[in-house]
């Protein structure tokens, strides 16, 4: 096995058995990707076109017969660049190669996630996850949706099936959900009072995809973005189709060995020491139509506050 360090141009040539599956990670960490599938992309900004010709028209003998219209609907994918740096000591340089190749594989596994849950913190929240801060291009996320459900004290089922009532209500099919653990605890915990069985026991607290109550479901911490995001989401879930969303990875992801300068902000690496390894993703996105998807929120404190207020006037009013 040659030298996995060795290298004059920094891009990391890696055994094919260890860069294909976390190049497959990479499009499988995520809800948004393990809700609808990547689509193949070429670099850049590109768009998309759907049609609606209408129905067909029947044709008498011998009649005319008429033109269709059409009704196209654009749809804008734009690339998002996202990387995770990496620092260690230069000691790696002179380690044995078995040494180097062990050390890659933790590198990896510690940035394949971090890759992963950016491409729903995009499309979900349009937010830089390092910082949290919105990134003022993603202007394509679900969470600009106006079909909002806020949730109350009522069984979490109710709140499933007023999102799904709003998606539906637009003319789409609500065949998914991305829940926060949150939300999505209610579910797995929710038995029958009658037999104490499961009411959803194909439901599994995972981002691979599973069965609740007639949606494909994934769950994620990045649903929420808690803690993530500079401020509160209070997102609960996302239901509605996900097929209106058309992702795919545009640049083909490697893995960079710095040795000079300061990539990160953290100081020269010559002077510390040490070496960096660094690992970017070109992601592109759009989203066909927000009206697909219904966004379901926890109650902020204003509105508990509201509702509390509205209940005690009520109360004395009677």
């Amino acid at each position: 096995m040659a030298n996995v360090l060795n290298t004059t141009t920094g891009v990391l040539d890696l055994p094919k058995q260890e860069i294909e599956p976390w190049v497959k990670d990479i499009a499988n960490g995520s809800c948004v990707a393990s809700l609808t599938p990547s689509i193949p992309m070429i670099f850049g900004p590109g768009q998309g076109f759907t049609f609606d010709i209408g129905e067909a028209e029947y044709v008498g003998e011998s009649a005319v017969k008429s033109g269709s219209t059409i009704t196209p609907k654009k749809q804008t994918v734009t690339p998002f660049k996202f990387q995770k740096t990496v620092r260690m000591s230069n000691e790696i340089l002179w380690a044995d190669e078995d040494a180097q190749l062990q050390a890659l594989r933790q590198i990896l596994a510690k940035i394949q996630p971090a890759l992963s849950r950016a491409l729903d913190f995009g499309i979900f929240h349009g937010i830089n996850p390092a910082d949290g801060t919105a990134a003022v291009a993603m202007t394509q996320k679900l969470s600009s949706t106006t079909n909002i459900v806020t949730v109350g004290a009522n069984k979490a089922y109710t709140y499933l099936d007023s999102a799904d009532r709003l998606v539906l209500e637009d003319g789409f099919a609500p065949s998914d959900v991305a829940l926060d653990p949150a939300w999505a605890k209610d579910f797995a915990t929710a038995r029958s009072t009658q037999t104490e069985q499961k009411l959803y026991p194909g439901f599994r607290l995972t981002t691979e995809v599973s069965e609740l109550d007639g949606h494909r479901a994934s769950v994620s911490r990045t649903v929420r973005a808690l803690a993530v995001a500079d401020a509160a989401t209070n997102v609960l879930g996302f239901v509605g189709d996900f097929s209106t969303i058309q992702w795919g990875i545009q640049r083909q992801i490697g893995l960079e060995k710095i040795e000079f300068g300061d990539p990160d902000g953290q100081g020269d690496l010559k002077r510390n020491n040490e070496v960096a390894f660094r690992a970017e993703v070109l992601y592109g996105w759009g989203i066909a139509d927000l009206n697909a998807i219904a966004v379901v929120k926890a109650a902020t404190v204003d509105e508990d506050e509201s509702s509390s207020s509205s209940s005690s006037s009520s109360s004395s009013g009677a």
